[in-house]
């Protein structure tokens, strides 16, 4: 091994199944042109590290030069010699001298970028092998605490790990890219007759305030119990995946033009809960009366012919309940990879499980991992959230940021806070009795007006402003829809 051969780029080392695939040659081609000029260093820098090197000696080479290279001291066989004066590994190669042997055998710093990323996919080749072996043996092994499922999951973690690592084209970008990028959004916004650069949630007032849901935004919708959380969560779900069109998007790949495929984990309900609530809204018959069986022949024949058109509809439902972080990641970009996925729905984030014992650093661990889902997948993640029940306390029950339990880390992952808030619901329970007659005029004044209204109140917005939405709300249908204003009247214009 310490003769210095020439490199040949079909000469990786394969020979049979008992060889880790590697290749000397390059890895000692790579190293001479380093030694011999430190500038190479930058070129291959970002592509391996000492760890995807197979000759351990060669690693500590690389290792001990890129550490000189980094504080802007010279890396040759000279400086670099006294660092392996008592290195067993290179006394077996000829000692420091090997060191000389090797820049002195580089022939080309021209091709050191495709000897590292053949050390790199050797590198990669020899992690598969040692992950296929690994698998394999906890297969083997059948015990109570090691669940099949969970194996899979572990698996697919690791496999996408090691898939993700390596990828030269992150780090710094020019600002002229970046521009490039902004245009592009911008220009989709402006060709769209909405106006929108993100997804549109079929809710058109909330979409101008949004400007429709935006890729790698995790988006918190939160609300006390029966304020709608999941109604409306389910009607944007429905909305996005009714939308659904495909088609070749502006960088010539296949993908949604318009709407899109929808995942939705349910950690409360069942799918077929879930279901029905689409149901009840496509149908436009009411949810209870669906439960009970009780729908006329008419109804029973529109709820069938809702469901054949929603039979096309791409929207996942997965109803496990409290399922760790790790295995929705998972299962997400299983989604994306088989189905494709445009957007994610989480019902909701405390019933998530992480890893910590501690309540707050693990819905710090899970609002950390859902914002990183909705990076590298590049779509919008709608995380529902309980709010606390300081709320109630309250004269005005309208919710603020400060309401969200274990806020903090919430508040902060989040580039979008909404709550959901119904007045009416309160309202409701403050019914005065019959005798106080001018009391009960004035309740009834008030739920009139309140009646069939909702809003969503915008706390936090990264990229737009603050504010309220008015909706309209049909609690029979569980439905959220565009609220017709006064001055909208005349028009004609239907509220749904």
């Amino acid at each position: 091994m310490n003769e210095i051969t020439t490199f040949n780029p079909t000469g990786a080392e394969v020979q049979d199944a008992e060889t880790m695939p590697h290749s000397i040659e390059a890895e000692q081609q790579l190293l001479g042109a380093i030694l011999t000029n430190n500038d190479v260093y930058d070129r291959v820098a970002s592509i391996i590290s000492a760890k995807h090197f197979y000759d351990p000696v060669h690693a500590r080479i690389y290792e001990v030069a890129a550490g000189r290279i980094a504080k802007n001291n010279l890396a040759s066989p000279v400086t670099l010699k006294a660092f392996f004066e008592d290195d067993e590994g290179l006394k077996e190669l000829g000692g420091p001298a090997y060191l000389a042997r090797l820049a002195g055998a580089a022939i080309s710093a021209y091709a050191v970028r495709d000897y590292a990323q053949m050390i790199y996919d050797l590198a990669v080749r020899r992690e598969l092998i040692r992950l296929g072996q690994e698998i394999t043996a906890k297969a083997r092994k059948v015990e109570t605490e090691t669940d099949p499922k969970e194996q899979i999951v572990e698996a697919e973690q690791a496999l996408y790990t090691l898939s993700e690592q390596g990828q030269t084209e992150t780090g710094f970008q020019s600002f002229l890219r970046a521009v490039t990028d902004a245009v592009n959004v911008a220009n989709a916004a402006y060709q769209r007759d909405g106006g929108l650069a993100g997804i549109s949630t079929g809710l058109i007032d909330l979409d101008k305030k949004l400007g429709g849901l935006h890729k790698s935004d995790l988006l918190i919708l939160a609300g006390r119990p029966s304020m709608g959380k999941t109604s409306l969560a389910t009607n944007i779900a429905f909305n996005v995946a009714k939308a659904y069109r495909k088609g070749t998007l502006p960088d010539g790949n296949e993908g949604a033009v318009d709407g899109g495929v929808v995942g939705f984990f349910s950690l409360e309900m069942s799918a077929e809960q879930l279901a029905a609530r689409v149901l009840a809204e496509a149908s436009e018959i009411s949810s209870h009366k669906i439960r009970q069986g009780d729908m006329d022949e008419t109804e029973f024949r529109r709820f069938v012919q809702a469901a054949k058109d929603l039979e096309a509809c791409p929207l996942f439902i997965d109803d496990t309940a409290a399922i760790p972080i790790a295995q929705l990641a998972a299962r997400a970009r299983r989604l994306k990879r088989t189905h494709g996925l445009d957007l994610l729905i989480v019902d909701y984030l405390q019933l998530v499980r992480g890893t910590s014992d501690n309540r707050v650093q693990e819905i710090g661990e899970i609002s950390m991992g859902l914002k990183a889902i909705a990076k590298e997948l590049n779509i919008p993640v709608v995380a529902l959230s309980q709010l606390s029940r300081q709320v109630e306390s309250r004269d005005d029950k309208r919710p603020q940021l400060s309401d969200l339990r274990e806020s903090g880390s919430i508040e902060q992952d989040a580039d979008v806070v909404m709550f959901v808030f119904r007045e009416e619901y309160y309202v409701e329970r403050e019914k005065p009795s019959d005798e106080k007659l001018e009391e009960m005029g004035q309740w009834q004044d008030k739920m009139a007006r309140l009646h069939g209204k909702a809003e969503v109140i915008i706390g936090k917005q990264r990229h737009g402003p603050i504010g309220t939405v008015e909706l309209a709300f049909e609690s029979q249908f569980t439905r959220f829809g565009n609220l017709v204003k006064p001055w909208q009247q005349g028009d004609g214009g239907d509220s749904f």
